[in-house]
């Protein structure tokens, strides 16, 4: 079979589907993902696991397949064209091979055309601290710090530094010089790479995942000494965001990391991509900006508060989810249905339509 000729119309189908996402597994058809919807293909024909070894082969170099044959994992990025790029990951499944591609828009988009709360702009206008992107997988964050690393190349001349797994966005010097390190291929690691930050005279930094209390430690301490930095995590929301970071510490060193976050946050951004009735997707965002009311719940352990200050704190700029539902219910964007679907407290959410 010609692989690369397959592998060149499931893309092409992604594209012309306006698809997010492309799943490739054995005896089954090939699926994308549509405005969030997985819709399998059913003029193509099943996959057999010697096909997705052949179209393996046209995403990988023959090292980093032999590499993943051996590891069964794989993480990777793939070029196609001058048209689009994708964020790619191997794995198996029953013994037999599986691939998942993100599609990656080689336009970034700015967060003004991402339907981002335009407040969310001053984050790039810092001159330091630390600001999180979370939610969970395939929420939108990646593209949401792009927006912001570009606003920040466009507007001011920076050394910006990217740690990625791998790289996804690709970036363009323009005030800025921009240096994008892709986990195994440039560093070993996110740790190596960020301990050598502090020696290459770097502005700002964005990470692209923190996976480990070391990345975590390193990122709030280039925050603390004068550096701006960005990075996403996997959690629901503001509070949960700084208890799971606290809480990747032993316990004789949370004290100190609670002190240290207290002092360097800047702020969490939360986001949910929504079903849109009019078609697509809209992201319904939650803001905490970082105050000294917040400063002093998270040194005090009393982050199970952060939510109220949230609710109440709309004349800082601060955004709760659950107005943000509320407001995309009212304005027609989205069903009722949907934002009791996306909301994290409905009786709250009752109140408010």
């Amino acid at each position: 079979m010609d692989y690369a000729k397959l592998l060149q119309d499931l893309i092409e189908t992604v594209i012309a589907q306006g698809a997010s996402d492309l799943h490739l597994s054995a005896q089954a058809q090939p699926s994308i993902r549509v405005s969030g919807t997985l819709t399998p293909l059913l003029n193509m024909q099943k996959l057999s696991n010697d096909d997705l070894l052949g179209i393996l082969g046209q995403l990988l170099p023959a090292d980093r397949k032999n590499k993943f044959l051996e590891t069964q994992e794989a993480d990777f990025s793939y070029s196609y064209g001058e048209k689009v790029r994708f964020r790619g990951n191997a794995y198996f499944e029953r013994g037999a091979v599986g691939i998942a591609l993100r599609l990656i828009p080689r336009v970034i988009r700015t967060l003004s055309e991402l339907n981002i709360p335009p407040v969310v702009e001053n984050f790039a206008a810092r001159e330091q601290g630390f600001f999180l992107v979370v939610g969970p997988v395939g929420q939108g964050k990646t593209t949401t710090l792009a927006a912001l690393i570009e606003k920040i190349n466009l507007e001011r001349p920076e050394h910006i530094i990217t740690i990625e797994d791998p790289i996804e966005y690709l970036f363009e010097n323009k005030k800025s010089m921009i240096e994008q390190r892709e986990v195994k291929v440039d560093t070993s690691d996110f740790h190596a790479a960020l301990s050598s930050v502090f020696r290459q005279d770097v502005d700002v930094l964005m990470i692209g995942e923190m996976r480990t209390p070391e990345t975590m430690a390193t990122a709030v301490t280039a925050a603390e000494t004068g550096h701006l930095v960005f990075s996403t995590l996997h959690t629901n929301n503001a509070a949960q965001t700084v208890d799971r970071i606290i809480d990747s510490f032993p316990a004789n060193q949370q004290d100190q990391i609670r002190v240290q976050l207290a002092g360097s946050l800047a702020g969490i951004l939360s986001q949910r991509l929504v079903p849109r009735v009019s078609g697509g997707l809209i992201p319904a965002c939650e803001l905490l900006i970082n105050n000294n009311a917040v400063a002093n719940l998270i040194r005090e352990k009393r982050t199970h508060e952060i939510q109220t200050v949230i609710e109440t704190g709309g004349d800082e700029g601060m955004i709760d989810m659950n107005r943000t539902l509320a407001q995309l219910v009212r304005s027609g964007d989205i069903t009722v249905e949907t934002a009791y679907s996306r909301s994290w407290s409905p009786k709250t959410l009752e109140r408010l339509l």
